[in-house]
């Protein structure tokens, strides 16, 4: 709020410019300004465009979410530039004198958002319904703050207010068309997109000179920004495009995806979900039931894998002149796996530039893209436009916590409304989290399910048919020497053991004991903890010999993989025999889900059989340190409930008794002692998160940033960049890598050759790790990292220390300050390509934590 002395008073009398006289925009050739189209007829274009933009859309979508005279409202965007501050400002920046601005400070506009503000000031003082005034101001991306202001006072008084008037009057002649009306938030969210879209388009370089006749170009415009419909091969059979024939529970799933609504596939892993969900988008697409496609993953790993996959699947479904063939990879490290490409680059695309990805018609990438359509965060409407009518698949629905959960419950509430069919996959849902998603009650307690609830009808729970049974052993182990006896032994006969732990720390305490004894067998080690390069290199290792079709490399030897939970869920991998740290039941079905996931040949004394590493479970609810750091990974409470489930079975049969399991350990149960403490702490934790998720949810705040959280994590991480070494020069420094590799790094060459500067930029956060913020070394100022800053973000220079922080590694592996100083004061820090990422306590230490790194 703008206190009154900072405000125009109210007795200057400004002279308003007629609508005519009042620019819109400039633009430069070699250098020199000009005087761009004028407020009325760059308006009147991003009218057009937004009308012709939704003549592309298919007939229900514009029926049911785009009134005639939407487009009056995109035109409208600009009333604000009507203005005495704006036309003084963009006048200067043209060297004019107006006599009728000589008074007017235009730095003013500032305090009230810019002409964003003047145009939801001016609205709000007209008859144009609720909804109106708040897209007009919200057209950069935010809604700007303008509380207790005066639209005499601030915006020129009535004279101007008056030209503003006939501006509304002119374009509802120009365009023949009144304002509509908008009936709920989601419509207000989709027009909002739709005019902040269509202003992007219609200030393109294509009508920056006035004098050129711009109405030739709308459709010219559009096509080459890419809203362009994919043309579908149409008729194609299941097998046409995935080369073999569906199961029973794909085409049941399929052939009930007929409109939009909400459809829900409960199966078991490995059963092809993808693909049963990706044939049922192609039906709506070839019918043009749906404008796209956005697959939306819990993690950046699944999404890259995905993303091939559905790439296999375009080239499959799309005439070969279509456009689109590729899907975008969106998420905030998606620009590694491809060339950054820029407006006007004809081998790059107009969706590749930040916020316009999820208005592509196809898009992979993590379920955080999706969520911010829902979220009070900046653009975050534009993100609700681009998602408009497509088919939304939201994969391992499982895997979110109660926050993420809530943002999912909200996105799936308005996506029904936005006339998208969405699609969700889980292995394990609980009948709770089923009938929360649907918005319904459910009774049909089979697994696999089908859940169909279409936009128009009733619900339909339908079975597909029992699957093949596979009966896994189980065995719960008290002392890791005996299960780590036993994966030697596994492996020695032959087997490809996987072992997998709940925290990094664990996976590397496990990796050492056994790499230290001498047998003739392999160790591998799996985490999120290493340099991106690392990582990559380890995971295309042991995917490839883990993976299917590979009977050579798994017949070499026997091996044992450890990890984290990056591969219960993210990578392809098949092993003979499963050694687990113990976790919640839903996790534990994800890892049951690696043991002989393939027909790949076996030794002949493997079975299919998984350890289980747990305390006992009495003196485990009498103490839950006995979990270890497991209780600090996940809630005392669900690992007790978990224990009670699975102590006393010696064998589980999948996947008929997935849904018997997580029923058991999640259903509502009355608690004493020890357990009611941990169900009031769990309880009081998701009271927390779901009062979190609804701040990040209301439209009644500040507008948020968009890097804001759509996970909820107690700690912090930060970005760490390791080198061995760095030579400093006048125009180039000099970095050696941790693999003896030296990069040079030339003063200016953003401005030089993009294309070099984005092969450096790469290659530099690809041999960053994400670690906790107290396991990092000490923050760096930003002025020592100076020749950094062109390649990466290291935050804002008022805050003094960098975000990204830089330590060297010795030869021995130990990590030191760029100095070559201690580089934390409570840990020490090394770092090995084999281990990865290590931080050890200090003995002498008083630093304190209870938390530990997941993956």
């Amino acid at each position: 709020m703008l206190r009154p002395s900072s405000l125009p008073p109210k007795s200057l009398d400004i002279k308003a410019l007629s609508i005519t006289q009042c620019l819109a925009k400039t633009y430069s050739d070699n250098q020199q300004h000009y005087a761009g189209r004028n407020v009325v007829n760059h308006c009147h274009i991003v009218g057009e465009v937004a009308r012709a933009l939704m003549l592309r859309m298919p007939d229900a979508l514009k029926k049911e979410l785009f009134p005639y005279g939407s487009e009056l409202i995109a035109a409208c965007h600009d009333l604000g530039k009507i203005s005495p501050t704006f036309q003084k400002k963009i006048h200067d920046a043209l060297h004019r004198s107006i006599p009728e601005l000589a008074q007017v400070n235009a730095s003013l506009e500032k305090k009230w958002g810019g002409h964003a503000g003047v145009s939801l000031i001016a609205a709000s003082d007209l008859a144009v319904g609720k909804f109106i005034p708040e897209i007009l101001g919200q057209h950069h991306g935010y809604l700007p703050n303008v509380a207790g202001l005066v639209n005499d006072a601030v915006y020129g008084g009535r004279a101007w207010q008056q030209q503003r008037e006939q501006l509304i009057l002119e374009l509802k002649k120009l365009l023949n068309c009144d304002f509509p009306s908008i009936n709920t938030p989601e419509q207000a969210l989709i027009i909002a997109g739709l005019t902040t879209v269509s202003d992007w388009i219609g200030s393109s370089s294509l009508f920056d000179n006035p004098a050129n006749d711009w109405k030739p170009l709308i459709h010219l415009a559009l096509d080459n920004a890419g809203f362009i419909a994919p043309q579908i091969i149409p008729n194609l059979r299941f097998s046409d495009i995935f080369n073999f024939a569906p199961k029973n529970s794909q085409s049941t799933f399929f052939h009930h995806v007929t409109q939009s609504g909400v459809y829900i596939l409960e199966a078991p892993m490995g059963i092809g979900k993808t693909e049963a969900a990706l044939y049922a988008a192609y039906q709506l697409l070839s019918k043009r039931d749906a404008t796209g496609i956005y697959f939306a993953l819990p993690t950046q790993l699944t999404s890259n894998k995905i993303h091939e996959r559905v790439n296999a699947f375009l080239a499959k479904i799309l005439e070969p002149t279509s456009g689109h063939q590729n899907a975008l990879l969106l998420h905030s490290n998606a620009w590694l796996k491809r060339e950054l490409a820029v407006e006007g680059n004809p081998n790059g695309s107009w969706f590749d530039q930040s916020k316009r990805g999820i208005l592509a018609p196809f898009a992979v990438g993590t379920i955080d893209q999706a969520l911010m359509a829902v979220m009070n965060v900046k653009h975050g409407f534009v993100r609700t436009f681009g998602l408009a009518g497509k088919v939304v698949i939201l994969d391992e629905v499982h895997s979110y916590d109660t926050y993420t959960g809530e943002l999912i419950d909200e996105l799936v509430s308005t996506l029904k409304k936005l006339h998208c069919t969405v699609i969700i996959l889980s292995a394990t849902l609980t009948k709770e989290r089923r009938e929360t998603l649907l918005d319904h009650p459910t009774q049909n307690p089979h697994y696999p399910l089908i859940s169909a609830k279409p936009n128009i009808g009733n619900l339909q729970e339908l079975d597909v048919g029992a699957l093949d049974a596979h009966t896994v052993t189980l065995s719960c182990c008290q002392r890791d020497e005996m299960a780590i006896d036993e994966a030697l032994a596994r492996a020695e006969s032959g087997q490809q053991v996987l072992w997998i732990e709940n925290t990094v720390a664990q996976a590397q305490a496990i990796f050492r004991q056994l790499s230290a004894i001498d047998v003739s067998i392999e160790c591998g080690l799996l985490h999120s903890r290493f340099l991106k390069v690392d990582r990559e290199k380890n995971e295309q290792k042991w995917v490839t010999i883990y993976g299917k079709d590979n009977p050579r490399a798994r017949q070499a030897t026997g091996r044992i993989l450890v990890g984290t939970q990056v591969l219960e869920q993210s990578l392809d991998i098949d092993a003979d025999f499963l050694v687990s740290r113990f976790a919640p039941t839903d996790f534990l079905f994800q890892r049951i889900g690696r043991l002989w996931r393939h027909d790949n040949e076996r030794p002949r004394d493997a079975k299919r059989e998984a350890w289980l590493l747990t305390p006992d479970l009495k003196l485990a609810i009498d103490d839950c340190t006995l979990f270890g750091d497991s209780a600090k990974v996940y809630k005392p409470y669900v690992l007790c409930r978990s224990l009670a489930v699975w102590q006393t079975v010696q064998t589980v049969v999948l996947p008929q008794q997935i849904r018997e399991f997580i029923e058991a350990t999640y259903s509502p149960s009355v608690e004493q002692g020890n357990m009611l403490r941990y169900q009031r702490e769990l309880e009081r934790e998701r009271d927390k998160l779901k009062q979190l998720a609804s701040i990040g949810l209301s439209k009644a705040g500040q507008t948020l940033p968009e890097s804001a959280s759509t996970r909820y994590s107690e700690q912090d991480s930060v970005q760490v960049l390791l080198l061995r070494g760095y030579q400093l020069g006048n125009d180039v420094t000099e970095m050696t890598l941790l693999n003896g590799d030296k990069l040079r790094l030339p003063r200016g060459v953003k401005a030089s050759d993009k294309k070099q500067w984005r092969e450096l930029a790469a290659t530099i956060l690809s041999n960053v790790v994400n670690v906790s913020i107290y396991h990092a070394p000490t923050a760096t100022t930003m002025k020592d990292l100076e020749w950094l800053r062109e390649f990466v973000y290291l935050g804002k220079p008022e805050f003094g220390e960098s975000l990204l922080r830089v330590a060297l590694v010795d030869e021995g592996g130990d990590i030191k300050s760029l100095s070559g100083g201690v580089a934390c004061e409570a840990y020490e820090l090394r770092y090995d390509e084999r281990i990865g990422y290590c931080a050890t306590k200090k003995r002498d230490s008083t630093f304190n934590t209870n938390k530990e790194d997941r993956k």
